[in-house]
């Protein structure tokens, strides 16, 4: 988006459904999508924001799941989403050792807008994602602020850019530079549209391994220019699912565990070091804080809708990853480390994503 080129202007059509017109997360109704980028020598990292919905979480939380593909992570707020099946705050993906400083950050806007948390209600349950810079930035630097992460949460909007920003700035993807991506497929159901739309924070796979629809791309690269890279996949990706598919808790989670294959048909093959987790909601169902009077009435479709909604989320992981990478720009990051990006390396070889 903001006139990037993306996976689709290459010529590659990943799938066979419909995107939304927008080809993103925020093709689903009141979702919105912020960043703040730090990139300053050294410092090569960020935070993306994800809201929910444009009204108030906390008091109008929404059906959500999180599932664990590989969990060499460190996620926060993820133990009450599995356990309880409600989202409550704003969604925030940074690097690994700016957890905590992103906790306390939507800690602070969440008890600004509600006066009745840990007054007269409970407490709040943050969600944060990260995946580890620390190749391109000094992570030890813990250059995320508090302010960046309010910044990031109150210049949100439709319309966002990919890549090397926001948290996706210092991550790398299948050895080349990765990030944030973005896309979405739309369903229809006899009883509707439907979107799913897919966020991702790339930071994982080795060059040899990436396959851009069937085409084993990477190992044309590796063999051209990476032959000397000491490649080892330690990385992560954070998934993020939205949806406005009236699902119960159950259904979600199991549209989140198809997220793995779209990130296969990339190249992934999930390994021991890396952190593959999932958090997803859907818009369509409004839990209240306070409890009513009566007994909540939920809607959800029939499971034998499920398998649309299956490859809906699986196109749009694989493609949100591919987007990441071809819209990434160099990074010149900690004691001067880089890798090449998908798009400038296509050009130098004159190499094609698409098949013959």
């Amino acid at each position: 988006m903001h006139n990037q080129k993306r996976i689709r202007d290459y010529g590659v059509e990943i799938g066979s459904m419909k995107p939304g017109s927008l080809n993103a997360i925020t093709d689903v109704s009141g979702v919105t999508v912020g960043h703040v980028t730090l990139s300053n020598g050294n410092m090569q990292t960020g935070v993306t924001a994800i809201l929910p919905h444009q009204g108030n979480v906390f008091h109008e939380k929404l059906i959500a799941s999180s599932h664990v593909i590989n969990g060499f992570g460190k996620t926060m707020g993820t133990i009450q989403l599995a356990e309880l099946g409600t989202l409550e705050t704003p969604i925030i993906l940074t690097n690994t050792l700016n957890v905590g400083t992103a906790a306390n950050a939507v800690i602070d806007y969440m008890l600004e807008k509600n006066a009745d948390i840990g007054n007269t209600t409970g407490t709040v349950n943050p969600v944060i994602g990260e995946c580890n810079d620390m190749f391109l930035n000094d992570v030890r630097g813990r250059f995320v602020k508090e302010e960046h992460v309010r910044q990031a949460l109150d210049h949100t909007g439709v319309e966002f850019e990919e890549g090397a920003v926001g948290a996706g700035r210092g991550m790398l993807c299948y050895s080349l530079k990765g990030g944030i991506g973005s896309a979405s497929r739309v369903l229809a159901l006899g009883h509707g549209e439907y979107t799913i739309g897919v966020l991702v924070l790339s930071n994982f796979g080795i060059l040899s391994d990436l396959t851009v629809s069937n085409k084993p791309i990477g190992k044309e690269l590796k063999n051209n220019i990476l032959q000397s890279y000491q490649e080892e996949d330690k990385g992560s990706v954070m998934v993020i699912v939205a949806t406005d598919l009236p699902l119960s808790e159950r259904q979600l989670n199991r549209i989140l565990k198809r997220a793995v294959t779209g990130l296969s048909r990339t190249g992934s093959i999930i390994t021991n070091g890396s952190g593959e987790i999932v958090l997803g909601f859907t818009t369509a169902n409004k839990i209240p804080h306070v409890k009513p009077s009566q007994c909540l009435a939920i809607e959800t479709i029939h499971e034998e809708d499920m398998d649309e909604a299956f490859r809906a989320v699986g196109e749009a992981a694989e493609e949100a990853v591919l987007n990441s990478l071809i819209t990434a720009e160099a990074v010149v990051g900690r004691d001067g480390n880089e890798r090449p990006t998908l798009k400038d390396l296509l050009e130098k070889f004159a190499l094609s994503l698409k098949n013959p």
